[in-house]
């Protein structure tokens, strides 16, 4: 069977999680699928899906132990690996098409498979511990199953699961969009975090706070941050619960990503494949095996009384009047926390506190709420009139005449210019920056083979049909993607005006000299 042939007549997208250690013995090949999208494909196609992509991982692991397949790019389909944890590998299967709007970037397509990992993991830890625990596989699908078709609910427009297209070139997945904020207002700040975290005594806590969807303070390790951070941006910001609210994060879709026909696969009927993955009704009342959260439901979280955010994902007490505080796993630290977040106008503050220091439960954890309200509440208050009055809007990062993206690798951090002027940009001219970013993730990727724990230095420039120019100048793990439409002929003057952005917004980074 050839690369081309995997697929279906009605679907444009199929993702797959697999274990290698799992169904190598006649007969028991179904046990290695641990998820599968669309899910009402029958077995057989996904084996045949699943096998392809087996053997192609065994085979080019003959020549790069270390490295296995990536991408493969066929005839009609770009087959997009991760190995998520040893073994356990998740593979994206996306239709190409002829559109220039469905053109994608490979490495955008794995980051969203690197994010769908990474908040599972938050959320239920590693998928080769829930294999662990219960080794018949049943437990790790009926988690699987609902997160991620609530996870891919964020792209879905009709019938149409928007992916990241080359319009999205000047976003960056997987990393946290910052608040610039004064000296004045960054000392009250530092106060509220010492107030928050001492609300729980000598319990080793830790806190994240946000302005709008932006990031004003964390306390996190960088992977837990992004981590938190997103979740909060999907689910919990002041834009996140009121639905339908237009926002200028990646994080929530707007109508100019490329499309993929997801038919009605996102809510399927009855059948084989769900006795295979689990009921599809995996609350706890829904599902007698498993009690099984589904933190990514949409319109589950609201604001109490007393400020603080409440959902019933978790479940509720015995007496069914309170709500179970949501726990979470930090991977830097490997902790269970509770989480617990308050939210006063545009602010919303994020407190972690360890599990294993409150005895009581939730009777604890009423008692640090009641604590933080006594202790932070002016604070709250006055520093959240100091960031509104300092908030330069939407377009606060708008730079005129430049449409931009920088990107600290080193902390995780990006700012970009606000999607609205994004959308300018004629097709000729994010033709060239896709191109541009294929370019610099390819020389990135060598990179890294040749010369692991080295950033290399590196510039690239294109000229668009339409004589725009995209520029990408990549330092000290440090990166600048740019198009300067209205550049003038030559290479030096757009060249200058990077030098002029780079001094004047980056405190030189990306300057030559």
């Amino acid at each position: 069977m050839g690369l081309s042939s995997i697929g279906t007549a009605t679907e444009g997208m199929q993702l797959c999680i697999f274990d290698l250690r799992r169904g190598q013995h006649e007969g028991q090949e179904l046990d290695k699928i641990l998820y599968f999208f669309p899910p009402d494909l029958p077995f057989s196609t996904q084996l045949s899906v699943i096998g392809l992509s087996e053997g192609l991982i065994t085979f080019t692991r003959i020549f790069s132990p270390e490295a296995a397949c990536e991408v493969i790019e066929a005839e009609r389909h770009s087959h997009v690996f991760y190995e998520a944890e040893p073994d356990i590998w998740m593979v994206m299967i996306v239709e190409k098409s002829k559109e220039p709007e469905a053109i994608w970037r490979i490495d955008a397509l794995r980051e969203v498979l690197k994010e769908i990992h990474s908040l599972f993991m938050m959320f239920h830890g590693s998928i080769r511990a829930l294999l662990d625990k219960e080794p018949g596989g049943g437990l790790t699908r009926a988690h699987l199953y609902p997160f991620i078709m609530d996870y891919l609910r964020d792209f879905l427009v009709g019938k149409k699961l928007l992916l990241p297209s080359l319009r999205d070139c000047l976003k960056e997945r997987r990393t946290v969009q910052m608040l610039t904020v004064g000296r004045e207002a960054a000392i009250e700040v530092q106060t509220l975090v010492r107030l928050l975290e001492s609300s729980a005594g000598n319990a080793p806590c830790s806190s994240l706070i946000l302005f709008q969807d932006l990031l004003v303070s964390t306390t996190l390790s960088p992977e837990d941050t992004v981590n938190l951070f997103t979740y909060a941006v999907l689910r919990l910001t002041p834009l996140a619960l009121s639905s339908g609210a237009r926002s200028w994060s990646y994080l929530r879709k707007g109508n100019t990503s490329s499309h993929v026909t997801a038919g009605s696969t996102l809510a399927p009927s009855g059948s084989v494949s769900e006795q295979f993955y689990g009921s599809q009704d995996t609350s706890p009342a829904g599902d007698n095996r498993y009690r099984v959260i589904r933190p990514l439901q949409h319109d589950k979280w609201s604001k109490g009384k007393d400020g603080f955010l409440i959902t019933d994902i978790w479940g509720v007490d015995v007496g069914g009047s309170d709500v179970t505080t949501p726990i979470v796993w930090l991977q830097h630290t490997e902790e269970r926390m509770y989480l617990c977040a308050y939210q006063y106008k545009s602010l919303t503050l994020i407190l972690l506190i360890p599990l294993s220091s409150i005895l009581n439960g939730e009777q604890g954890v009423s008692a640090v709420k009641q604590q933080l309200l006594e202790n932070a509440s002016l604070k709250i208050l006055k520093v959240e009139e100091k960031l509104s009055k300092g908030w330069g809007g939407e377009n606060a990062y708008h730079v005129s005449g430049y449409r931009y993206l920088i990107v600290d690798g080193n902390r995780d951090i990006s700012r970009a210019s606000p999607p609205a002027k994004v959308t300018t940009l004629t097709k000729e001219s994010l033709l060239a920056l896709n191109r541009l970013r294929e370019e610099v993730d390819a020389e990135k990727s060598r990179s890294k083979w040749d010369n692991p724990g080295r950033d290399k230095d590196l510039e690239v420039s294109i000229r668009a049909k339409n004589n725009a120019w995209a520029i990408a100048r990549i330092t000290g793990g440090k990166e600048l993607y740019m198009v300067l439409e209205k550049a003038n002929e030559t290479l030096l003057y757009a060249s200058d005006a990077v030098e002029k952005f780079s001094n004047r917004y980056c405190s030189g980074a990306f300057s030559l000299d």
